[in-house]
């Protein structure tokens, strides 16, 4: 029988999940990222980051045609999730959240930016495929 190495749980890891152009791969999209984060023990972030994974996507989805895909990665006690897509334009900037609490769209990356420690985009372009990266980090506490 082959011998496994020992968990460690502060070791980097990496996961992305292609996804077609469906708002119902955002619930794909949600309920694979909690399943990756209570594996690795990572529980305490699990609620904060299908927040952030869901926005991120869902505008992946809704706001260009081809397909997306949800990046999550953990490095150094920091956890990143992110969202590609095959629109190589910049999001639109968030607003004040304070602004869109009685709105019914926009409010996204206003929700991104007032709960992760730290957002950003950059263009992407890989095996020619064109797009572009939003991303968010979460640092473990």
């Amino acid at each position: 029988m082959p011998e496994t190495e020992p968990f460690d749980p502060a070791a980097p890891w990496e996961y992305t999940l292609y996804i077609p152009n469906d708002l119902r791969a955002v619930t794909v999209c949600r309920r694979t990222l909690r399943l990756i984060l209570t594996m690795h023990g990572l529980i305490r972030l699990v609620d904060t980051a299908e927040l952030l994974a869901t926005e991120l996507v869902s505008n992946a989805v809704r706001h260009t045609k081809g397909p997306a895909a949800l990046r999550v990665r953990w490095a150094a006690g920091v956890l990143r999730v992110g969202a590609w897509d095959a629109d190589p334009g910049p999001p639109e900037p968030p607003g004040n959240l304070d602004a869109l609490t009685e709105a019914e769209e926009g409010r996204g990356l206003a929700l991104v930016r007032a709960c992760a420690d730290l957002w950003g985009w950059q263009p992407l372009a890989r095996g020619g495929n064109r797009g572009k990266y939003v991303w968010c980090d979460l640092v473990a506490a």
